[in-house]
């Protein structure tokens, strides 16, 4: 009879003490954490997702360069119902780049939206200037190099190629490291108009020179009309230097 109260008193003090309130209550948290999709599972979702459409972008447009993706945070007592479907990501936009929000859906038997906004970065190597410059200068290889920059914050016609800015004329003064575009040269004239040229005309290893008269002014490759001044027919040539034009024969 001792041994049996023993017993029961010791089980009576594992059923009512500290022991026993764990074993309760540690089924009880995971359950419940487990009915809640957390906001790390969210930034999850939308950092896989942005990945993904990046590298897309990416793969569609032909476009080379890194990319950085920050998804920001969230408050941590976001607490949304476990979703009986796999979560649905979706971009707020048409390009995944710069500041951008990612719309995770659940569609399941409790259905809920969350808006996670993120940052993403395309960093291309561009043309910047090494020097300020005044308007009309014309771009010497010295004053420009490449720089790697976030293009998601430039805006169109950046320059990735140094070729594509040498020889050029400033349409405006520039700052050092300023990133250049095309909206900010144009053709350096090679050949003003009036000028006397030699007109070259080539079919094949055969070329024939005369001398004519630019119409137009041009830059290196751009085509002018000239006049013929022996035959005195206007054609149309390619600036091939200065003060010399070509034509196909």
């Amino acid at each position: 009879m001792h041994t049996k109260t023993t017993f029961f008193r010791r089980l009576t003090r594992l059923l009512t003490g500290p022991l026993a309130v764990l074993c309760l209550v540690a089924p009880g948290a995971r359950t419940l954490a487990d009915s809640f999709t957390l906001p790390e599972q969210l930034i999850g979702v939308t950092q896989g997702f942005l990945e993904f459409t990046v590298e897309d972008y990416l793969a569609t447009t032909q476009t080379q360069g890194r990319y950085e993706i920050e998804v920001n945070k969230l408050d941590p007592r976001l607490r949304m119902p476990l979703c009986s479907q796999q979560l649905d990501a979706s971009l707020e936009g048409s390009t995944p780049l710069g500041r951008v929000t990612v719309k995770v859906r659940c569609d399941g038997a409790a259905p809920w939206t969350v808006f996670v906004p993120a940052q993403v970065r395309l960093l291309r190597d561009v043309v910047v200037m090494t020097r300020p410059l005044k308007r009309e200068s014309v771009i010497d290889e010295s004053d420009v190099a490449l720089r790697e920059r976030d293009v998601g914050t430039l805006g169109p016609g950046y320059l990735t190629l140094l070729e594509q800015a040498v020889g050029m004329k400033l349409l405006r003064p520039t700052v050092l490291d300023q990133v250049l575009t095309q909206q900010h040269l144009e053709q350096a004239e090679v050949v003003r108009k009036g000028d006397h040229v030699v007109i070259i005309a080539r079919s094949g290893n055969l070329s024939v020179r005369m001398p004519g008269e630019a119409l137009d002014k041009g830059g290196m490759q751009s085509q002018i009309r000239v006049r013929n001044l022996n035959s005195k027919r206007v054609i149309k040539a390619r600036v091939t230097g200065a003060g010399q034009v070509e034509v196909a024969m």
